[in-house]
């Protein structure tokens, strides 16, 4: 008995307890993404709201996070403590390894607890994902290394030779890369200081020598710079670009015998540093025979005032016994001064002033297009009264541009409105070299013109192209007609040449009518009589023509005259048949 009574209290325990462990408090878990994605070494950050669905309060705790590849994640909670029906929030952080390939994902499996109890958990998916380079579509030529010749320290006043790696990091081809050297620290030897490439590949590295001398005025410096302009455009020269590298030297200090002495507390050396900061010509672009003025923008960027500078064109400058510069030397075969001769008198420029000088030069009609390095001599006294001398070099571009005349090869006469006619038009090569020339377009505000574009290809000296275009103008008076001409120039940039020509246009005339309005219509055909029926009847019997007569035609402005008027004729009625007898 009492057996059975032991068996019956331990099922009912059993059926009572299993619903209080059913009702267990209840955590529903969501994320504000459950995948984002992050850079390599960058910290993601997920927002998690945390709502108690059961019918308990929740004291809430939160362990490490598990992660599926080990990327460190942590947890933060705002509200421990959650009553039923309430809501909180959870910040959960996720450490992208720099490590990480791109692609690379991470599980990082966020469990949430009531004591030992777990009660709601998520899982959140972290991708790695490097950023696309900065220079996607474009060219971007960056110094990947640089060094001197046997790669030891330069001596004031020693030639070497400088070797830079160009590296092209961007996504498209580097064109018409000019490579030029400035500053007067080191002074280029045998190229004035810029050098040319033709074209860099995408991720192509090429190597650029320059031979230098370093100025003996850095006699007692460690290191000096010199600065590297580059400029280059895209494949199809529709986009160009610039870069300003500097690049450190380190200098050869004298070695001095003797015994040991305390170490000399280097000192600023003041001295003038003039620099051309800008420099623009009026006439764009130069061309053989151009006659411009040049203008260029002077600034004194050292520590110490430079007194009674004097600037020489073509550079080559020297001092006489005197202490007078004198232009030997000087390098004037492509640009030749104009007006004055090559050196020009500035007077005093104050440190961190910026001084203008203007000269009138013409380019040699026998040049040839490309970028051709200018020198400039810069002969002034410093602070000490001592004559110094340095040069800087800046690049003129000369094109030669097609010389074209767009005009009739015969003459075109008066044009009618709303009629079409033929344009003659002729292209003709005046210069005295081959032109090439692309597409050639004829259009006007004030017509309908077809058959306008056509490709116009290469003219010889002396050559040309005719094009008949079909026109039909809208209104009388002039009309203007605009020719285009697109072309690539001696540096691949596109071109296009436009010329206006002028027509007359005339109204159409209109047709002319009588006075009194509309021409009269023909008066209808007279009834036809019973005789003349009964004629017609008879021809058929016999094989004639039994067809109805039809009136005379009457042409546009011919007015038919009223019966009965003098010197007109009067249509002769058909006298009837004699009516047969019996």
């Amino acid at each position: 008995m009492k057996t059975k009574l032991l068996t019956l209290l331990l099922f009912f325990s059993l059926v009572f307890t299993l619903p209080v462990a059913a009702q267990s408090p209840v955590l529903n878990v969501t994320a504000d993404a459950s995948a984002k994605s992050g850079a390599p070494g960058a910290v993601v950050v997920y927002t998690l709201t945390l709502t108690n669905t059961g019918s308990a309060a929740l004291n809430l705790t939160a362990p490490d996070p598990d992660s599926l590849n080990g990327w460190p994640a942590s947890v933060t909670l705002n509200s421990t403590a959650l009553n039923p029906g309430a809501s909180t929030t959870a910040v959960v952080s996720v450490a992208v390894p720099a490590s990480a390939g791109d692609g690379n994902m991470d599980v990082t499996t966020v469990r949430f607890l009531d004591g030992s109890t777990e009660v709601g958990r998520i899982g959140l998916t972290t991708t790695a994902r490097r950023p696309q380079p900065t220079a996607a579509g474009r060219p971007l030529l960056v110094l990947d290394s640089y060094g001197v010749s046997g790669d030891q320290e330069i001596t004031p006043g020693q030639q070497f030779e400088l070797r830079l790696t160009l590296v092209n990091r961007g996504q498209d081809f580097a064109r018409n890369v000019l490579i030029t050297f400035t500053g007067t620290d080191f002074l280029p030897v045998d190229t004035g200081g810029v050098r040319a490439l033709n074209e860099v590949d995408p991720n192509e590295k090429v190597n650029v020598f320059q031979s230098l001398i370093a100025n003996p005025s850095l006699s007692g410096q460690s290191v000096a710079t010199l600065t590297v302009n580059l400029s280059y455009t895209n494949l199809d020269g529709s986009a160009s670009f610039t870069e300003t590298l500097t690049i450190t030297i380190n200098l050869k200090k004298p070695s001095v015998g003797g015994p040991a002495r305390p170490t000399a507390t280097p000192t600023l050396i003041s001295r003038p540093q003039l620099v051309v900061t800008a420099y623009q010509t009026d006439v764009d672009p130069l061309q053989p025979g151009a006659i411009f003025e040049l203008k260029m923008d002077i600034r004194n960027l050292g520590t110490a005032n430079a007194r009674s500078v004097t600037m020489v064109l073509g550079g080559g400058a020297s001092l006489n016994e005197q202490g007078t510069p004198v232009p030997g030397g000087s390098e004037l075969s492509t640009f030749a001064p104009l007006g004055a001769s090559n050196v020009i008198f500035l007077g005093d420029v104050p440190v961190g002033t910026t001084i203008s000088a203007t000269q009138k030069l013409i380019v040699n009609v026998t040049a040839n297009p490309g970028a051709y390095p200018f020198k400039l001599s810069f002969i002034y006294d410093d602070e000490k009264g001592s004559r110094q001398i340095n040069d800087q070099v800046i690049t003129l571009l000369i094109y030669q541009l097609p010389q074209v005349e767009v005009g009739f090869y015969r003459d075109p006469g008066i044009f009618y409105t709303n009629q079409m006619s033929m344009l003659p038009l002729q292209v003709t090569n005046l210069g005295r070299k081959t032109a090439v020339l692309g597409n050639m377009r004829v259009t006007s505000p004030n017509a309908d013109i077809t058959n306008n574009v056509t490709l116009v290809g290469s003219l010889e000296p002396g050559g040309y192209f005719t094009l008949d275009a079909n026109i039909m103008p809208f209104q009388p008076g002039p009309l203007n007609i605009e020719v285009n001409i697109n072309y690539t120039d001696d540096f691949n940039q596109p071109r296009t040449i436009t010329q206006t020509l002028t027509v007359e246009v005339m109204e159409m005339p209109a047709p002319e009518f009588p006075t009194d309005g509309f021409p009269p219509e023909p008066p209808p055909p007279a009834e036809e009589t019973f005789w003349q029926k009964v004629l017609r009847f008879l021809r058929g019997l016999i094989g004639l023509d039994s067809a109805e007569p039809t009136p005379p035609p009457v042409m546009p402005g011919e007015q038919i005259p009223p019966e009965g008027v003098p010197g007109q004729p009067i249509p002769v009625p058909v006298e009837p048949l004699p009516r047969p007898k019996g």
